[in-house]
Formats: C-alpha cells, sequence, structure tokens
C-alpha cells in the first residue's frame, strides 16, 4: 500500500495490483494483464473501484441473491465434503465465475473483505461456455 495526495491536498492510500482476466471478462476489459490501482486495501474496495471503471463486471461478476449464485441441476448435498466455503449473500460471484486472489479462490481467505498488498495477483475468471 502506498500514499498519495489527492486533488484537496489531503493523504489517501492507495494499492496496485496485477489483475489478470479471462472469458468474458477479458472481452469486457479489452484487455487479459494490467496495473490496477484503487484507494484502499481490500477486494472489496477493489472491485467497488473496478466496478466504478467498467460498470458491465458488476452484473457480469456478482450475484445479488443466492439464487443467482446457484444454476439449476446441481445436486443437493446434506452435508458438504472438506473444507467447503462461501461467501455471504450479496458478495457471491456468479455460476461459474471466480474471484483469486495470489492464487487462492476468495471465499478461502476473507471473502471480499481479503486484505491486498501492492504487486497482489486478482484473477477474474469468467470462460466462455459453448452449449450445443
Amino acid at each position: 500500500m502506498s500514499t498519495t495526495t489527492d486533488a484537496k491536498g489531503e493523504r489517501a492510500a492507495t494499492t496496485t495490483v496485477d489483475v489478470k482476466a479471462t472469458g468474458h471478462v477479458r472481452r469486457e476489459l479489452g484487455e487479459h494483464r494490467f496495473d490496477y490501482t484503487f484507494e484502499g486495501d481490500t477486494l472489496r474496495e477493489f472491485l467497488d473501484a473496478l466496478f466504478d471503471d467498467h460498470p458491465a463486471l458488476k452484473e457480469m461478476l456478482v450475484a445479488e441473491t443466492e439464487d443467482g449464485a446457484s444454476t439449476a441441476g446441481w445436486v443437493d448435498i446434506e452435508e458438504l465434503p472438506g473444507d467447503w466455503a462461501k461467501n455471504p449473500e450479496g458478495e457471491q460471484t456468479r455460476p461459474y465465475v471466480r474471484v483469486v486472489v495470489n492464487g487462492t479462490f476468495n471465499e478461502h481467505l476473507d471473502g471480499f473483505d481479503t486484505e491486498l498488498e501492492d504487486g497482489d495477483r486478482v484473477a477474474l475468471m469468467y470462460p466462455f461456455m459453448f452449449c450445443m
């Protein structure tokens, strides 16, 4: 995290991360890899800033409801095996979308409250899928 001075002369903490995008996210952003600087130091602040710059991404990546985070056809499981975790409602991703910080799915960290440092890698993955 570094500090910058805004237009009013106030100091603001910023973080610069290495963003990697795949599939539909890459198409929307127009590039697959870039550095991105934002105010703050959490994944939530990163996503908020990125969504401000690219409004279509929020609809593409984030599921506002539990129904939007799942897809028809999944098997109901009473007890989940292993270390299964998911983000709270409103902070989940759409089916097939993954948000990864330094190689780990965000829900296995602190969800959208995961702290980021300068140079961290954030991957936004939404693969193209073809059905025939």
